[in-house]
This record gives structure tokens, sequence and C-alpha cells, in this order.
């Protein structure tokens, strides 16, 4: 444990104290919130991230310890562990370094190597290799073994060979130096396959395309390797080189084995061994080794983003408690309608048919308008599927027409929907409304609180990552998890008013307790303090530590239970009250007083000046919510389709994912649009997290468009766009002159135009008469 301590502390180029009493920490049960929050004094200030890769490289490390022990025992135990092989064991510090020099000796299937060493066949290899002046057909009518299978020279020489051949590619260094060469200089090339032009034209920018494989970015890598498994492309991997001679890597084998063409009669039997060698069984390892290895890498790469992405989705500005109606899109199939209360608590259901095939768009006017004047409807949140154009635009219709009721609205990711509407947990909480109006009821809680209600969503499922069904899904789960974990945690939860699934990501909770807790609140009322939890079954000593400092208690008997302080810690903020004289409702908030008091008074054994110093910061302003102030993107009328879009028009949208090449927007047509990388900004941009997150709302420039293969390229950057961009659709080409300012193109009036007014006043009065009554 020692060695693996003092090996993260210099990767994280922290102490290894810090990084001891980090892993003593976690060994003890504490969850990576809780160290970061209310331990600092142990691990000397160790942020989330940082005990994140701590926890990561402790679980990769223990498992190389674990293998390079069975490692070390097997070889033993097959008399063959020198003490130079055990010191070369004992250094590496890769799981594949270790493999390597494990080959040899690990037990595998019958080979021909295996039966030529059987037969006797060895010194033959061993005396050829040493002395190539040796003539090999004479030498090796020394060992012909009819028995053994091998009745001549020729067939002899052949065994000999063999055993060479599994001798050069089992050799660590060979086989490590090889891959690292490859993997620096090597070429990673795709080509597609005979007849599947057609069905793979989506892979059509890698049919011919080659790059270096070290520098290959992981949504490139991801993509080849994607059109690979579907049978679409071909890999090659390989190192360039003239293909009439020698392949490069030969020479490094016969450098190594002390192999040369000298004339000598052994030396062209030795180096078509070489050759072999490398056709026949390095070549092919190495290429699928390393394929894995960019696999690898790529996964990392992916997930990091699409880890990132979540984290900036759940940590997205919430609208905060007010009466919110929810509208799932649809068109043949109706737009769903629900209304749910400050706290989320559904108050109304129902459909609507503005569009295709009923045109009801008066109908629908007066049925949202009903809802909003009975529940008070402050905003009205529009998911962005099929049909969310349209729909927005009746809800611009309806807010244009009930001024006095001050509604907004905004247009909402409908990631994960679907899949929360068919739930289990969505068919508890409604068991008796239809799966389609469950999907209107979380569009509508996500604008409220993003974080609450996307957390009922398996990660992956929300969508704001990139081949994420490629990439290694143990991997990508706990990275995810980790990321809602700490986002949760972050923020702090109303332990009153939480849902199950956002109980069970608070520190030290699960499914179990959560549930528990709920069911405790339902039997007992509100929790009035946070030591009432100690009530809840199963809610021991050990999980009360971990989760009490994320739980809030509003309005509660005890104002720090509504903060961030820990209960563990209220002794020191009664002390500071004592001292100072001040009561504890008036030192909260007074922001002078606080900056005034000097940590280091206060700090003992206990409790040290970090943590004095988070509490100040808290008191100053208890149970701060982390997350920006709210706002909404306005799309552009008679901007809805693809083919509405024209170069040259500027457009406000939303972020809804970033990658290592850029950022997508969603701008009201359907269709992300891509902001490249080289178009972020006026500036030089290396990572694209450094200019947008998901959720931002930004103003962006179309620079083409490509209707065909639904391809938006957009930009962010200052001064003139390219108007005569190659993707212009054939319907904004042929419009007039007039027309092709980057204006919106003239759409046809909607039935909304004519006869309205008197159905939206009857609908107000009906719903005015109702609450009358």
């Amino acid at each position: 444990m020692d060695k693996i301590n003092k090996r993260i502390a210099a990767e994280l180029n922290v102490g290894a104290n810090q990084v001891l009493a980090a892993v003593e920490l976690l060994n003890e049960g504490a969850t990576v919130p809780f160290i970061a929050r209310y331990r600092k004094e142990k691990t000397g200030g160790l942020d989330d991230t940082q005990l994140r890769k701590l926890e990561e490289r402790l679980g990769y490390l223990r498992e190389l310890e674990d293998r390079r022990g069975t490692v070390l025992k097997t070889i033993e135990g097959l008399g063959k562990l020198t003490p130079e092989l055990a010191r070369q064991i004992d250094g590496v510090s890769t799981k594949i370094e270790l493999e390597d020099l494990y080959a040899p000796y690990k037990p595998k299937r019958r080979t021909r190597a295996q039966i030529a060493r059987e037969a006797g066949l060895e010194p033959l290899s061993d005396a050829l290799l040493a002395n190539p002046n040796l003539d090999p057909v004479a030498e090796a009518a020394k060992y012909i073994n009819a028995e053994g299978g091998f009745a001549d020279a020729d067939t002899a020489l052949e065994g000999a060979r063999h055993i060479l051949i599994e001798r050069i590619a089992e050799k660590p260094e060979v086989v490590g130096t090889l891959r690292e060469w490859m993997w620096g200089e090597g070429e990673l090339k795709s080509a597609v396959r005979k007849g599947k032009s057609g069905e793979g034209e989506k892979f059509a920018d890698y049919f011919a395309f080659g790059q270096r494989i070290q520098d290959m970015p992981s949504h490139r890598a991801l993509a080849m390797l994607r059109g690979a498994n579907e049978g679409v492309l071909d890999l090659d991997l390989d190192i360039a080189h003239e293909k009439d001679k020698p392949h490069p890597a030969e020479g490094r084998i016969k450098s190594t084995f002390g192999i040369a063409e000298r004339g000598r009669p052994a030396d062209a039997w030795l180096g078509e061994t070489v050759r072999r060698a490398w056709n026949d069984k390095l070549s092919v390892s190495l290429q699928l080794g390393l394929l894995s290895r960019l696999k690898e890498r790529a996964d990392a790469e992916a997930i990091t983003v699409f880890s990132r992405n979540l984290k900036d989705l759940l940590l997205a500005a919430p609208a905060g408690p007010r009466t919110t109606m929810g509208l799932d899109p649809g068109i043949r199939t109706g737009v769903k309608v629900a209304v749910v209360d400050a706290t989320g608590k559904l108050l109304d259901t129902t459909t609507i048919y503005p569009h295709e095939p009923r045109r009801d768009w008066q109908g629908s006017l007066a049925a949202l308008a009903m809802l909003c004047k009975k529940h008070r409807v402050e905003i009205i949140s529009v998911g962005n599927g099929t049909g969310s154009r349209e729909t927005d635009k009746l809800v611009a219709e309806l807010i244009g027409k009930m001024p006095d009721l001050k509604i907004i609205k905004a247009i909402v990711s409908e990631a994960g929907a679907s899949v929360y509407s068919a739930s289990e947990l969505a068919a508890n909480e409604f068991p008796d409304l239809d799966v389609s109006l469950r999907g209107a009821v979380s569009i509508a809680r996500r604008l409220q609180d993003p974080l609450a209600e996307l957390v009922k969503i398996e990660p992956k499922a929300i969508g704001v990552g990139q081949y994420q069904h490629d990439v290694d899904q143990a991997g990508l789960a706990r990275s995810l998890d980790a990321v809602v974990e700490d986002c949760v945690n972050s923020v702090g939860v109303d332990v009153n008013t939480a849902s199950a699934p956002l109980l069970a990501r608070v520190s030290g909770l699960n499914r179990t307790l959560a549930s528990n807790i709920v069911a405790f609140r339902d039997e007992n009322g509100a929790f009035k303090t946070r030591t009432a939890l100690k009530k809840v079954p199963r809610l021991g000593a050990k999980a009360f530590e971990q989760a009490a400092g994320f739980l809030r208690i509003m309005d509660g008997k005890n104002p720090l239970d509504a903060s961030a302080v820990h209960p563990e810690a209220y002794i020191v903020v009664e002390k500071i009250a004592d001292v100072t004289k001040r009561p504890l409702k008036t030192m909260i908030g007074d922001r002078a007083f606080l900056k005034s008091v000097r940590p280091a008074d206060f700090a003992d054994e206990a409790f040290g000046i970090p943590t004095i110093t988070d509490i100040l910061a808290e008191l100053e302003k208890p149970g701060r919510d982390p997350r920006p102030e709210f706002k909404t993107a306005t799309f552009q009328d008679g901007v809805e389709t693809i083919g509405d879009l024209e170069p040259g028009m500027q457009l406000e949208g939303v972020v809804t994912n970033v990658a290592a090449f850029g950022a997508f927007v969603d701008i009201g047509v359907h269709q992300d649009g891509l902001v490249h990388v080289s178009e972020l900004a006026d500036r030089f941009v290396k990572d694209p997290h450094e200019v947008v997150k998901a959720g931002d709302v930004v103003k962006v420039r179309v620079k083409e468009v490509d209707v065909a293969r639904k391809r938006i390229g957009l930009t962010m950057r200052s001064g003139t766009v390219d108007r005569s961009a190659s993707g212009r659709n054939d319907r904004q080409a042929s419009l007039p002159s007039s027309q092709r300012s980057g204006a919106p193109i003239p759409r046809q009036s909607s039935p909304s135009q004519s006869g309205g007014e008197s159905a939206l006043a009857a609908a107000l009065k009906r719903a005015q008469e109702k609450g009358q009554h």
C-alpha cells in the first residue's frame, strides 16, 4: 500500500500523507463528496476532482498488485522464477507490461512450438540462432524424431522455426519496443468494403482515410471502429514502408536477436523465421492490441466529455418553484399537457390537437388558456422533439393573448423523458396516468429543477455524449454515477420535498435508505430537525455522518439545519456566538460581521482553519444554490425547419452537447447545428469547454447548410460569413434576392390568425366561472 500511495501522490503532485489520509477515509466507507467538503484538514484540502482521480487510480493499482502477486506465484510454481525476472515483474507500472513479462510462462493451449519442444527440437533452434555458420539441413538431420512427428530434416527445421517464432513473439523487449514504435509512427487507414458504400453512407468521411494512430481524436477513432464493427470499413494499421522491401519491423527484431544477412548458411533461414514471426504473429497481435489501446483512450476521452456535459446539464439553472405547464409535442398523436405546482405535484393533464390532421388550433388555445387561468401557470415548458416549433408558436400566441398572467416560456431537452415515462418509478408515482402524459410531467419538472428530475433517469439515457453505446459501459456508468453524486451533493437536497431517486444520490445513502426516509416522512410528517433522521429505519450513525451535511431542513427548529454546516460542527458556531455575544439568528447573513471573525481564533484539533473558513462562508448565505440564474433562449419566428436556414442568419440557441471538436446547438429546427472548435471564438480555442457548456444560451450565425445530409454549420466568430456556402439548399437559392438577406422566409399564416379571440375569451370565462364556484 505504501508503494501505491507514493505513486498516486506523484501522479497527482500532492503529498503522500494526503493520499494516505484519503485512502484511509475511503477504506472506512467515506464518500468523495463528504471527504472533499468535511475532511479538508485530514487530506490537506484535496478537492473532489483530485479525490475521484485518486479513487480511480487506487482501484487500478490495487488490481495491478493483485495480478502481480498471481503472476509471481504462478511462475514460481513452474520453477522458473529467477531473481532477475522477479525484479522485472516487481518494477513494472502497467498491466500491459506485466502481461508482456508473463506471456512466455502463461499456460496456453498446446501450440506447434510446444509440440516441437516435446520432440526435442529446442536445441536445434538454439544452435542455429547462436551459430548461423551451421548448415540448417545438416544440423536438422541430427534431430529427426519420427515418433514425435518430425520424420525428416525439413519438418525438423519447421518445428525449430515455430519455437523461434514463439520466442520472438513473446520476448518482452521486442513486443514492448515494437508496440511503442507502432503507436508513435503507425498510421491507421480505413477503406470502404466492396459494395458497402450505399448502406454505409454515414461513414463516407472514412471511405479512404488515414491518420497517425497516436494523433487520432476520440470521435474519429470511435467512428472508424464503429464502421468496422458494422461491416462497412476495413481498418489497417501499419508503418509506412516500401512494399517490395522487408518490413522495417523485421530489422528491429533482427537487431534484438543478433540476426544479420552475411551469406552464412543459416542466415536466410533465420531471416525467413523473423519475417514469419512478424507477419504471422506480431503484426496481427500488435495491431489488435493497439486498436484496443486506441479504443481505451477514445473511450476515456468520450467518457470525460460525456461526464462534463452531464455535469453542466445537471447544474443548469433551475426555473425554481413556479407553477409550470409541460408540453410534450406531437403531430398526429397530439400534444400532451401536464400542469404541476411549485413543488412538482401533478395538478392537471390533457391532450390537445393543434396540428395535423385535426388542426384544432382554436380548441387547443382555449384548453391551454383555461388551464393557465385555473392553476395560475407561471411558466410553460415545451419539449424540443417533433412538433416543438409548431407547439412553441401556439404557446407564443397564447402568451400574447394573456399578458395579464405574465407567463414566460422555454424549450427544454426531451432527452430521457420517454425513458422516465416507461420506468417503474414513473409507474409507481402515476399508476393511473397514460405513459405519454408522464413525459409531459417530466418536461415540466425538469424546467423547475433539472437536477431533481434528471436523477430519475439512467445518466447515459440523457444523451449528452457521443458514441455512448460504443464505449466501455462499466467505465461510463462509474463516471456518470460519480458526476451525479457530486452534482447532487454540491447543491444539497431538501429532505422534506426530495424524491427517493434524488435522496439515493446523497452521500452515505442508497435506494433502501432513500425509500425509508420517504416512507418515514409520509407517515410522520416533515422532518423538523436533522437529528430526527436518526429515527429512520436502518439509517445508522455512519450513514448520518456522511449524509447530514448535504440534507437541508428548511424552516426547521435550528436555522443551521438549512445550511451546509455539518451537525458535528454546530459546536463551532455556538462557540463563535458565545465568544462574540451574537445570537445565531442575527449572525446569519451578516457579511460584515462574519468577515471580521478570524478563523484561527476558533480553530482547534477537531476543526481546523479550512473548516472554520467554510462555516463562515456558509453562514453568509446558508444553503446557497451554486447553479446560475435561469434564462431562456428565443428561437427566431419563421425558422422552424432546416429548409428555412440560409447562410448569414443570426440566431439564438441552446448548447445541447460539447465534444472535443466543437459544440452542438439547438436553434429550433429539429436538427442541432455544429459550431466547430475553430468557429467558437475569434481566438484560438483548444478545448470547447473553455468557451461553452451544455445548457448555455448562445448567439450563432449560420455558416452552411446541407439539407440532404442534415448538417448545419454554425459560427460564433465575428466578421462576415461566406454567403456562397456550398451547402445552400435549392429552395433558398431560388428565392428572389430581396428575400436572401438572412431574414426569415415568409410562411403561411397559422389558423390562429382568424376567429381565435372569441374561443379564447369563452375559455377564460368558463375558467373564471369555475373558479368562483
